[in-house]
């Protein structure tokens, strides 16, 4: 095997089941080969890199999905990846009423291959963990400055994972005059050899002065202290160069599939 397939297939073996620890409010459900995700701010779907089933079951599969949230009155993500099987299953999403939203790459890297080094940040700029609610609430008021639209429900996500299993999230900050300028989270799953790298959101006056490799940088750090073997990015064409100069590996790509009641 080469190390991509090496690293694709610890992938698809340790991070495609239920996360270890669902915040408050989150319950997991299976349906055949799938893991339903309900509560927060929408539901979730994903399945393992084969559904084992096809057609006409397929689109039965797919339908039941939908229904289910269209009862609750909810939106639901299905998450698939660039190299699931079968391979029409984004086309049958799509004839069910699912939108695609902006694909993004699948990062693998090796903690102990990584760059892992003291952050470097621009003059004023600190960074801290946080864990009260008001940080939080300025971590959700930076993602919808960032990307447009309302992120609000991201503070009572990120507060739910924190009581809910505070040893498997470390949250954090950069400030500078006391403004948020970039956040970002590194979540730890336990019983797998992964951690997850997740935010990372800057402010567009701040990009490019190196907060967002020092937020990767102080997560790494903290995941090579934890005996993390691998960790894991579902990263935006903006970050994924970063990141693979850092050392992180392309091994495939997510895109997630909506749909919601409104239809869009």
């Amino acid at each position: 095997m080469t190390d991509t397939e090496i690293l694709l297939a610890a992938y698809d073996d340790q991070m495609r089941g239920a996360p270890p620890t669902p915040p408050a409010g989150v319950t997991y459900e299976q349906d055949g080969p799938l893991l339903r995700i309900v509560g927060g701010f929408r539901g979730l779907v994903s399945g393992p890199r084969s559904l084992g089933v096809r057609d006409a079951e397929l689109d039965r599969l797919i339908a039941r999905q939908r229904d289910f949230f269209a009862a609750r009155g909810e939106a639901v993500e299905w998450k698939i990846r660039g190299h699931d099987e079968p391979a029409d299953l984004a086309d049958r999403l799509s004839t069910a009423g699912f939108v695609p939203e902006p694909r993004e790459t699948v990062l693998v890297g090796r903690v102990a291959d990584l760059a892992v080094r003291e952050p470097a940040l621009p003059h004023g700029v600190t960074l801290r963990q946080v864990t009260a609610d008001a940080d939080m609430r300025r971590i959700a008021a930076l993602e919808s400055a960032v990307w447009g639209f309302d992120m609000s429900f991201l503070a009572d996500d990120l507060t739910g994972r924190v009581a809910a299993a505070p040893d498997e999230i470390s949250v954090h900050v950069a400030e500078a005059d006391g403004e948020v300028v970039s956040a970002a989270w590194l979540v730890f799953r336990s019983g797998t050899e992964f951690a997850s790298l997740w935010g990372g959101s800057t402010l567009a006056e701040w990009r490019g002065r190196g907060i967002y490799r020092a937020l990767v940088a102080t997560r790494a750090a903290l995941a090579v202290a934890r005996g993390v073997t691998y960790l894991h990015v579902d990263a935006s064409d903006d970050s994924a160069p970063i990141l693979r100069r850092l050392g992180f590996e392309a091994v495939t790509t997510t895109t997630p599939y909506i749909w919601s009641p409104e239809g869009g």
